[in-house]
This record gives structure tokens, sequence and C-alpha cells, in this order.
């Protein structure tokens, strides 16, 4: 069954990768398979189906909320001059590439991560990127490797968040060792961001840059999420603490006579979109509500939660009942980006920056950008859920578990990074494999905490290689159907930090 279980993954890279086909067709004809394979091979019946694309739709929703919304914010700042203003001062700032790389597609990613979720990272710099004069494959590699050791203490925890509900067990007995796994995995990505942008050249010249930016994001996160025990803004304010070194240091070693004068006032403006982000964002999720209460609990508690009940195949796998994960409308990452939209373009409008009407366009621009990708996500999405509910992404793991043996430590970060692959969500692939990961852990004696960082590590750097998320970068950086050549450009980076995450596997449970 296992084999069978893979084949609508294999079919995916075969056609993106191989004959570089388009995420809309490529997941058109996986999730045809799965669809197929999960009726004739696993006994999925109409009722499981039914739930299964309810369940997807939901999931589409709530992943394109976030994406229509972040592609919306880069037409407002774009719009508006803003995305040139902003390469024009990290030009001034520091004119070699690989450091704008670092600045930008791993930095900045990075942070956006901590507080935002599915793809925004991606869809707000690799424009950036652009702007400053990076190919637009380039510009979607860079901060595609950048983000990911963001993404498990990013999204204010939810990954995590996921991993605690699914095995029961406490944050500080599992987060030391994710988070140890997550700071040390900041460290090969900056590298691999520099590679990505300027080759071997930049990473000889700005390695020392790069792992002192790396020691300070994946030092203050651990801080944070184990000494503080506040796991659930570790990324935010590492990729926060890696922002202001980022600067500092921007301009070691690099001649004064090539920096130019930076317009404070124009470059503010400019930034005031991101500035609001963030204000939106520390406000609405992090600060408790002092300032009308009643108002900031009314708003999160509007959600849509459906419960699904038990569901089973005819091979007697079971999806147990349960509700989808709360959808809230008004405090949702998507709904804060679209505040953010919402008041940038009025700073814009009262800067001077636009012309009459251009509220229209900007609209009309965005629906018409996004309804390709949508239609590839919503694909995506379906044969997630139909391989999840239909009891192949398990029969997946456990075949790869049982396959590997006493050497499941290897294999432990590989089963977290197929589901975040297959899913596109750290999340989705710690609530279907942490039981199965904790278990196995448990009948093979080995240590719990790690055997779990290398599922939620594995995941969460896999999970920004899923065709669902190359999708969110492509659209915005001119690459719509060329999805194929991203990731056929981001696979050997992802996989080498997944590696990575096994070695080190392999290396705690030995010492």
């Amino acid at each position: 069954m296992p084999i069978f279980a893979t084949l609508p993954i294999i079919l995916i890279l075969i056609l993106m990768v191989g004959y570089r086909w388009g995420a809309a067709r490529a997941g058109a004809a996986g999730y045809i398979t799965a669809l197929i394979i999960a009726i004739a091979l696993f006994g999925a019946n109409a009722p499981l189906l039914g739930y299964a694309h309810t369940k997807a739709i939901l999931l589409t929703f709530d992943v394109l909320y976030i994406i229509w919304a972040a592609y919306l914010l880069y037409r407002v700042s774009d719009e508006a001059g803003a995305i040139e203003i902003i390469g024009e001062a990290l030009k001034q700032l520091t004119s070699d590439k690989g450091m704008q790389a670092i600045l930008i597609g791993w930095v900045f990613a990075s942070f956006l991560q901590g507080t935002g979720g599915f793809g925004v990272p991606v869809a707000v710099t690799a424009p950036l990127l652009v702007g400053l004069g990076f190919s637009p494959l380039a510009a979607v590699v860079i901060p595609t490797i950048g983000h990911g050791w963001a993404v498990t203490f990013g999204s204010l925890g939810s990954s995590f968040n996921a991993l605690i509900s699914a095995t029961n067990l406490d944050a500080s007995y599992l987060s030391p060792s994710s988070a140890l796994f997550l700071g040390l995995a900041a460290l090969p990505t900056g590298l691999m961001v520099l590679h990505a942008a300027d080759g071997w050249g930049a990473v000889k010249r700005l390695a020392g840059k790069a792992i002192i930016i790396g020691g300070v994001m994946g030092g203050v996160q651990y801080f944070v999420a184990v000494n503080l025990g506040l796991w659930n803004i570790g990324a935010f304010v590492g990729g926060m603490a890696g922002l202001i070194v980022g600067v500092a240091i921007a301009r070691w070693g690099e001649a004064s006579s090539n920096h130019g004068r930076i317009d404070a006032k124009r470059l503010f403006i400019a930034l005031s979109a991101y500035l609001v982000l963030i204000l939106f964002t520390v406000g609405i999720l992090l600060i408790p509500p002092i300032f009308v209460p009643e108002l900031k609990e009314a708003l999160g508690q509007v959600a849509i939660k459906v419960q699904f009940p038990e569901t089973v195949t005819s091979l007697g796998y079971i999806s147990p009942a349960g509700t989808n994960k709360p959808i809230p409308i008004f405090t949702h990452a998507g709904a804060i980006l679209l505040y953010a939209s919402a008041a940038a373009f009025v700073i814009y409008k009262r800067a001077g920056l636009y012309v009459e009407g251009l509220g229209k366009k900007i609209l009309k621009q965005t629906a018409r950008k996004m309804v390709s990708s949508s239609l590839s996500i919503a694909l995506m999405v379906a044969m997630a859920m139909v391989m999840q509910q239909s009891g192949m992404t398990e029969a997946l793991a456990q075949g790869l578990a049982d396959g590997v043996g006493r050497a499941y430590p290897l294999a432990a970060a590989w089963i977290g990074a197929i589901g975040a692959f297959m899913t596109g969500s750290n999340t989705n692939s710690n609530v279907v494999f942490a039981a199965l990961q904790l278990r196995t852990a448990e009948l093979l004696a080995y240590s719990v905490p790690i055997i779990l960082a290398a599922q939620t590590s594995g995941a969460g750097l896999a999970s920004v290689l899923a065709p669902a998320k190359l999708i969110v970068g492509a659209s915005t950086a001119g690459m719509e159907g060329k999805e194929g050549q991203v990731m056929r450009a981001v696979i050997g980076y992802g996989g080498g930090l997944v590696l990575f995450i096994s070695l080190l596997t392999v290396l705690a449970i030995i010492f």
C-alpha cells in the first residue's frame, strides 16, 4: 500500500521538475490520481470523500485569505512606488547583492514568518528582490529557502501548538530540542541564501556576517521559546533581532564611497505599508485587550468552525470526529493584511503618491492575477485532504518508518517533511504524524523530544517547498506558470536542510 500512496507525490514531482509543468496542471493530475487510488485501493467511500473535500474548501479559504490579501498589500505598495524606493535605499545601505539577499530574503522574510502565515514571507519579499535587480527566479528561491527555519515557531507558534496538541505533551518538554534544531538550521540557511543570490563568491565573502546574524536569530528564538516560555513569539522576536543586527553590520567591510545619502522621510513613507502591518499584527495578536476588550473578544469569536463526524474506510482506517481549525474572520492573518493594505493606501494617497482612480485598478489587477493561482492551490489542498482522510498519508509514513527500523532517527525528519510537502503546512504534518512519531520513538526506545523535534523541524523546512506555497511566490514575482523551474531550483537546498536535521537527530540520539 505505501508504494501506491506515493504515486500522487511522485507524479507531481515528475511533472513539475522533469517536464516543467505549471502547478495547476500538475496539481490536477495529482488530485485525480489521489482520488482514483483512494477509491480503488484504500476503500474511500462517498461520505468520506465529501468530508475530505469540505475540509479542503475550508483549508483553501484559510490559505487564500492570506494570499489574496498579501498580494493586495504588494499592489498597494508597488503602485505607490514604495518597492522601488525601498530598493534604492537598500542599495545605498549596501551595494552587495549577497547582503541585500540576506537582509530581505532571509532576515526580513523570517520576521514576517514570525507573525504571518502561509506564503506571506515569499509573497511580500519576492517583489522587493525583483525591484533590487534580482531575476524573478532568484527572487522566489531566496526567501523560499530563507524563512523555513522560522516556520515552526512562526505564525505565532501555530505549528508548535499543533505538535503539543497532537502529542498531549508539555511545551516545556518539547521546546528545548525543537528550538535547538531550528536555531542551528538558521546557520546553513543563511549560507544557502548567499549561494542562491550570488554563488560561492558571496558565501566566501559574507559567511562571517551570515553566521553572526543566524546565531543571533536562532539564539534569541531559543531564549524566548525555552527560557521565557514564550514559544508563540519565538520567531517574531528572533526575526526582529536579526533585522537590528543585520542593518547594523550591513556595511562592515564595504568602502564608504560606494554609499549615497538615504532620504529618511521618503524611505519612511515607503516603509509605512510594512510598518502598519507590524503594528496591526502586534496590536491584534500579541498585545492583551487593554482597550475595548469586549470588541477584541467579540471579533476573535467570529470564526468558521465545522464539526466533522468520524469516517471509516472499507479497509478500517478511521479518521476521528472533530472540528477544523477555526478560521477567525476578523483576526485572521489575511484580515490583518487587509487592514494594513487599507491603512497603507490612505497613507500613500495623502502623501500624493497615487493618481485618481488607482484604487479600482489595484483591486482589478489583484483579482485578475490571483485567479489562476487560487485554482492551483485548491487542487493541491484537495489532493492532500483526500490522501489524509483516506489513510494514504498515514500508510506512506508508516511504510517509511517500518522500512528503516533502527535507522529511524535518520527517517524521522523526512516523515515530517513528506507530510508538509503534501499539505504545504508544518501544522498539518504535525497533526497527522506527531502521534505516529511519538509512538515509534517509544517502541524503539528513542528520546521522544528529539524525535518530535526532527518531525517539526523537517516539516517546517520542507513546508516551504510545497507546490502550493511555491505558487504564492511565483505569482508575485512574475513566475506564474513556471513553478516547475522554481521547484528545480529550491529542491536541492530544501533537501539539504532536511538532511541537516536528520544528522542532528542522529547526533542528539548518540550523545
